[in-house]
């Protein structure tokens, strides 16, 4: 799977109309964009289970596996993806 610009824009399109205030994609979508396995991203601002509502809409639409995290509570693996990640948001 290749995560080019359209993909992204949906990706922060959707996280918009969720309520994010922010967006980060981390691992191998964000590594190697041509050769992502799947699409990894964390949020901040989405609360609850509209975190995951968006996740699975995001599966839907791009047709790929999607792995959400939540920014809030920070933790060192939060921390460690906003060091690495790409912040798109």
């Amino acid at each position: 799977m290749t995560i080019d610009k359209a993909v992204i824009k949906r990706i922060v399109d959707l996280a918009k109309e969720y309520g994010a205030t922010r967006v980060i994609l981390f691992g191998s979508a964000a590594e190697k964009p041509e050769d992502a396995r799947d699409i990894d991203i964390a949020c901040d601002g989405i609360q609850g289970w509209k975190l995951y509502e968006m996740a699975a809409r995001l599966e839907e639409e791009l047709d790929a596996l999607l792995d959400i995290v939540s920014l809030s509570p920070s933790t060192s693996f939060t921390s460690l993806i906003e060091a690495r990640g790409k912040h798109l948001l």
